[in-house]
């Protein structure tokens, strides 16, 4: 009698939603399904090492800050890097500048269990399943680039949350503060308008990843130095009276370098080409549209880009040259 009442309570606790109160490492996407358009993660498979989810390597985090869920993570542990990040955008409430809090690290990747929230990361220790403070000094040419962005934060907690090394990767520096992040605030700017919503607040979903180089190239002997970055949007527009949606994605190059090798910056491309060059469906259902994209009148080039701290104020829209019909629709293929 004992075992059966024993088996019935796993079987009760197996199948009962998990509380979304606390932050920790998680077995299934669905324990942060919230951020997810119709709760369905993307397909980054052809990312994946080996193109398989090995549970060992690759860890689902419920990024938590002040006993709140903030955004989801799918985290690399042995290229210490984030595979994407996964958030909903309801639009900002409250105004900067804002003064950068300390990273963070997630506990629970180094075996804490009993810690369910990101702590602030020590400056001397050497983290095992994750980047930390030391691993992203002394490097030339590259800085601590965001996924989700710290300026996307609806609340002050919000932004703050995004500083993790958990939805950190190494990004040179002229392409993070140049085309990146314009990109980023333009994108924020066209959320802002075309995503609202009937009580008049905004929601976009909005899910960054990165491309790892298989080269073995690293930083400081230990972060895989991604090859490229991509993001994408989605939301529906009452203004449109539609779904709307745009991808994104550049290589992570100096700018310079990027404009050589005439890779200019970063591309405004459509859900269907993000999904043909880079192998990653962002948004499997039926709702986000593959074939539109934001229209630019040039490219979005470090001349558009503020200096590197603009980020943390108010986002001037009038920076982005937006073309006077925003939207574009590529031809499907026939």
């Amino acid at each position: 009698m004992t075992s059966m009442k024993m088996w019935y309570l796993l079987l009760l606790a197996a199948v009962l939603p998990i509380v979304p109160t606390v932050a920790e490492v998680v077995k299934s996407v669905s324990d942060c399904e919230q951020f997810l358009l119709n709760k369905t993660p993307p397909d980054v498979t052809s990312i994946l090492e080996g193109k398989k989810m090995d549970e060992n390597r690759y860890k689902f985090i419920c990024q938590t800050y002040d006993n709140k869920r903030r955004f989801l993570t799918l985290y690399d542990t042995k290229n210490k890097i984030p595979v994407y990040s996964a958030y909903k955008y309801t639009g900002g409430t409250e105004k900067g500048p804002f003064k950068r809090p300390k990273w963070k690290i997630e506990p629970q990747l180094e075996g804490k269990t009993n810690e369910k929230m990101m702590c602030n990361a020590d400056d001397n220790t050497i983290y095992v399943k994750q980047a930390g403070i030391k691993d992203y000094e002394t490097i030339e040419g590259f800085n601590k680039g965001h996924l989700i962005p710290y300026s996307y934060g609806s609340t002050t907690s919000d932004k703050k949350s995004t500083c993790t090394l958990t939805n950190i990767v190494p990004q040179a520096i002229t392409f993070n503060g140049g085309s990146w992040s314009t990109m980023e605030m333009c994108v924020k700017c066209v959320m802002d308008k075309y995503c609202k919503i009937n009580n008049g607040g905004t929601k976009a979903y909005v899910v960054t990843g990165a491309i790892p180089n298989d080269r073995n190239k690293q930083l400081n002997k230990k972060i895989n130095i991604p090859d490229k970055l991509w993001s994408a949007f989605c939301c529906y527009s009452p203004e449109e009276k539609k779904w709307i949606a745009s991808a994104h994605w550049g290589e992570n190059v100096p700018e310079n370098e990027s404009e050589e090798k005439n890779e200019k910056y970063v591309k405004i491309e459509t859900l269907e080409e993000l999904l043909n060059k880079l192998k990653v469906d962002v948004f499997p259902g039926k709702e986000c549209p593959r074939h539109t994209k934001i229209s630019f009148t040039q490219n979005l080039t470090t001349a558009h880009a503020p200096p590197l701290l603009k980020p943390l104020l108010p986002v001037p829209c009038n920076i982005c040259p937006f073309h006077h019909n925003i939207w574009s629709t590529i031809s499907s293929p026939a």
